[in-house]
């Protein structure tokens, strides 16, 4: 692999230096700009949790849904720029790098926390890779049975199972894990980026909601507070990229510093996908007012024009394939890295063959949970919530303290853990209103017997 001999020639490469055909840490010549960067950034943003954001908006009202996204947005894109700044440890310029969102945890914070974010990390990654799995095959049964519903004229309720659909997707996923080097994977996030803007143009007509929300009658009080609490890890869910900051951020060119490159492309994503994503909710909310669905596209009877549905379905199909591969490609390298570690002599697991054994399992095991637990609009919240505060925010914060050499109980210091500890606060509430939702979806449930 092409890894593998950049990382062989690092050796005799020193760490300040590097020439034409060569970075100062002795890998080829990154050539990533704000331009690919962003959109790395975008394909990871704009994914499946932008068609929640509607039952998002209703459950929060026309006050506090744009507000709490705007919110969200601002801690995403400050927390970013605190993670820019930890690519390289010590120097900015001249530092060394840390090419993955672990490395830089082991270079600022070390120890047991290295252990704890990579746990985090990686059952984050697993969670998201099953959500995209949901969403693609929702997607594709939207299409079979929009066309079907429209050559019966609406007399056939075209019910289906969605097991195919994931192993269909599971199938595509296994073939694109072939992909081996992350940053040759910009064309893919440049496709994604374009499908994501097509499918989160879709809407309806006339103004409806109110300004706080779904009122109390069409659900309980206690069902209010907990949909509210869902709706902040629909919401978070939908930020959620800083964990694959770092592996964006290396395949960035230098000079300009790549801290200064990425807090651009995170400006300009960010503010992009801020736009879509008010348009999305506010929309979608508007449109169907308390009746909003889970799923945008899918949960509800709107089938005509059904070949507007057609393409919009087709284009989330076609981004979540190119943001399963941008998101899970970390993962698939530290799984053969361990591979590689525990059985060092083994053929079949160091040897560059054709099928990757270990990305491969990891595709069949998300594709199987997938198929168990197909809640789309509770995972959404789950994920977001669960991802949000160790992630995006605890190590992001810590490490740049680290980093800056921040005193204790200095005033920067204690507004930073001010700052953590309230989104610690809304990752809990998150939590308890998704988990509230899961365990209503499971007393009328039946593993493997998903029909929609």
């Amino acid at each position: 692999m092409v890894q593998n001999q950049q990382e062989a020639f690092a050796v005799d490469m020193p760490q300040s230096g590097g020439s034409k055909c060569f970075d100062d840490d002795g890998r080829i010549k990154r050539t990533g700009s704000v331009w690919t960067a962003s959109a790395h950034i975008i394909t990871a943003v704009i994914g499946s949790g932008v068609l929640s954001l509607a039952w998002a908006t209703a459950q929060l009202g026309w006050l506090a849904g744009p507000v709490v996204m705007l919110l969200f947005s601002i801690v995403t894109y400050f927390t970013s720029t605190l993670l820019a700044a930890c690519y390289r440890s010590g120097d900015p310029i001249s530092g060394k790098r840390n090419y993955t969102y672990m490395d830089a945890v082991r270079s600022n914070l070390g120890g047991v926390k290295v252990k704890l974010c990579g746990i985090v990390q990686y059952l984050n990654l697993f969670g998201v890779a099953i959500g995209y799995t949901i969403a693609s095959a929702i997607s594709m049964m939207a299409i079979k049975r929009s066309n079907c519903f429209h050559k019966s004229g609406g007399k056939d309720p075209c019910h289906m199972n969605s097991n195919p659909y994931m192993i269909a997707f599971g199938l595509v996923q296994i073939i694109f894990s072939q992909i081996p080097d992350f940053d040759q994977l910009w064309w893919l996030s440049v496709l994604a980026a374009v499908m994501s803007f097509t499918y989160s143009s879709a809407a309806n007509g006339k103004v409806k909601g109110s300004l706080t929300g779904i009122s109390i009658g069409a659900v309980t009080e206690t069902q209010k507070i907990w949909r509210s609490f869902q709706a902040l890890g629909d919401i978070a869910f939908a930020y959620s990229y800083s964990i694959i900051l770092i592996e964006i951020q290396d395949t960035v060119k230098s000079p300009p510093s790549e801290e200064k490159t990425m807090k651009k492309a995170t400006l300009v994503s960010v503010g992009v996908t801020t736009m879509f994503y008010m348009l999305c909710g506010c929309m979608g909310y508007a449109a169907f007012g308390d009746m909003s669905p889970g799923n945008l596209l899918t949960g509800f009877g709107f089938y005509n024009p059904y070949w507007l549905l057609d393409i919009a379905n087709a284009a989330i199909v076609v981004h979540l394939v190119g943001a399963y591969q941008v998101y899970c490609q970390p993962l698939f390298a530290f799984i053969e890295r361990q591979a590689s570690t525990r059985f060092p002599d083994s053929d079949f697991i160091a040897k560059d063959i054709k099928i990757p054994v270990p990305g491969t399992v990891f595709v069949i095991i998300t594709t199987l949970i997938s198929m168990l637990l197909p809640f789309f609009n509770d995972v959404v919240g789950l994920l977001g919530a669960l991802g949000f505060w160790p992630l995006t925010v605890y190590f992001p914060v810590e490490m740049y303290i680290e980093q800056k050499k921040i005193p204790r109980w200095s005033t920067q210091w204690v507004c930073l853990q001010v700052f953590s500890s309230a989104c610690l606060v809304v990752s809990i509430a998150a939590a308890a209103g998704s988990i509230a939702g899961v365990v209503l979806d499971l007393k009328s449930y039946k593993p493997f017997q998903s029909n929609y």
